[in-house]
């Protein structure tokens, strides 16, 4: 009985979509869910029997539910690799718009397949070609629900450029939840992204991810959130020394119930102003719960970024000094290492200072760069080009807003309500003597 049921639901759904009658097929194939559900068994042969290209609202509903029920056997990830690959690649735009919801369920569910399946490097070109399909039916600037989803395959596959080049593009909007959009791929694309950022140490902008997802809108405590919140926590250190004040628009939530669940994090940055002894001495007491949330790694460079901010520090106060004095200052065991740490600097571009190694003297100079090169040149001219992109999206977005009818609706409203309060006031007025 219920092949049947599966039989009428794809002729129903090909005769729409042959009718063109796409947002109906999208409606019908949406509400019937469970009969693809019920019906696995049968998805393959289905499958076999639509065209991608053709079918592309039927493929991607009966794709979604194929994979739910996926075995993850070498075999079926081979299969079901290759069938969603081809469905990315010769998907049909016009049909995509009406099922992008079911176009994120099935990304997702072929995520979770390739990383449970210890193979996730596989899905990085699929998912990143499925980025510019959606994008495709909205705009190259909107952040979609396969946004977090490449981040996801990038850092379990420790591939990290196509990530970055995600990262690194400007998002001004994101999709409507209608299209499989939600505050957890919102939260996800900036944890993932911080969390892309720290591995190639641009802290800047990891600092930049975390903080907004953690300043992002919330009645109730996100798992999400809390884990930014601990890495912010850490990101922080190793920018600056010192934990920032949480944004005005943070949600009272981080305050209230997600401060005191990290409250080992919290007394980090008490430790690390204490100097190198205290910092050690706390991370080693607490590395269970640094290991388990998969941060003791970026906690140990607090060490490391404790002794280089020392140094920075004596750049700005010294001209000279020997080694044997920057190790007794930064509080090194020996000349040797904080030889190590200043070369190191040096090569990294942190500082600059030249070491005579006949005296074991360091001498502390100025930044050589006069930003007159044609390399910085072509930079600036690039960063003038995208605030200036920037700045024509904000007035496209200003004008979208004041010609939207609920915001005219709602600003005639408030102009109506406010009238007669200034007649009354009027009226007093002119009553006074």
């Amino acid at each position: 009985m219920m092949a049947t049921a599966l039989e009428h639901l794809i002729s129903e759904a090909t005769l729409l979509i042959s009718q063109r009658k796409y947002a109906e097929a999208a409606k019908q194939v949406h509400k019937s869910r469970d009969i693809l559900m019920k019906n696995t068994n049968y998805l393959d042969t289905v499958l076999a029997t639509l065209q991608p290209s053709q079918h592309t609202i039927a493929v991607a509903a009966v794709l979604r539910a194929r994979l739910a029920s996926a075995s993850h056997t070498d075999a079926a990830i081979d299969t079901l690799h290759a069938t969603v690959a081809e469905f990315v690649a010769v998907c049909e735009l016009n049909q995509l718009t009406h099922v992008q919801h079911d176009m994120v369920e099935m990304l997702e569910e072929y995520c979770h397949l390739l990383v449970n399946g210890s193979c996730p490097m596989r899905g990085i070109e699929v998912v990143s070609s499925a980025v510019g399909k959606i994008q495709s039916c909205l705009t190259p600037h909107h952040m979609t629900g396969a946004h977090p989803l490449l981040l996801y395959l990038c850092l379990a596959a420790q591939c990290l450029k196509p990530a970055v080049r995600l990262l690194d593009k400007q998002v001004t909007d994101v999709s409507r939840e209608s299209d499989g959009f939600s505050i957890k791929h919102f939260l996800l694309y900036h944890y993932y992204g911080g969390m892309v950022y720290t591995a190639i140490k641009r802290y800047d902008r990891a600092y930049h991810f975390f903080k907004i997802c953690i300043s992002s809108p919330a009645l109730a405590v996100s798992h999400i959130m809390m884990e930014a919140y601990k890495k912010y926590i850490i990101v922080s250190l190793l920018l600056g020394g010192k934990v920032s004040k949480l944004p005005k628009c943070a949600s009272m939530i981080v305050p209230r119930f997600i401060k005191p669940l990290c409250q080992v994090y919290c007394d980090l940055q008490q430790c690390y102003q204490s100097g190198p002894d205290a910092l050690s001495l706390y991370i080693q007491q607490h590395s269970v719960t640094f290991i388990r949330d998969g941060n003791y790694g970026l906690v140990k460079q607090l060490l490391v970024s404790q002794y280089k901010q020392s140094i920075q520090k004596l750049t700005r106060t010294f001209l000279t000094l020997s080694l044997s004095d920057v190790a007794l200052r930064v509080k090194l065991q020996l000349p040797e290492l904080a030889q190590q740490y200043l070369l190191n600097m040096i090569e990294d571009g942190e500082i600059y200072a030249s070491i005579n190694q006949r005296d074991g003297m360091v001498v502390f100079k100025d930044n050589p760069e006069q930003y007159n090169a044609t390399d910085t040149l072509d930079l600036l001219h690039q960063r003038l080009l995208r605030v200036m992109e920037l700045e024509q999206r904000l007035e496209e977005m200003e004008e979208s807003i004041q010609l939207n009818p609920t915001y005219i609706h709602k600003l005639a409203g408030s102009s109506e309500e406010d009238l007669p309060a200034q007649q009354m006031a009027t009226t007093s007025t002119n009553l006074q003597p």
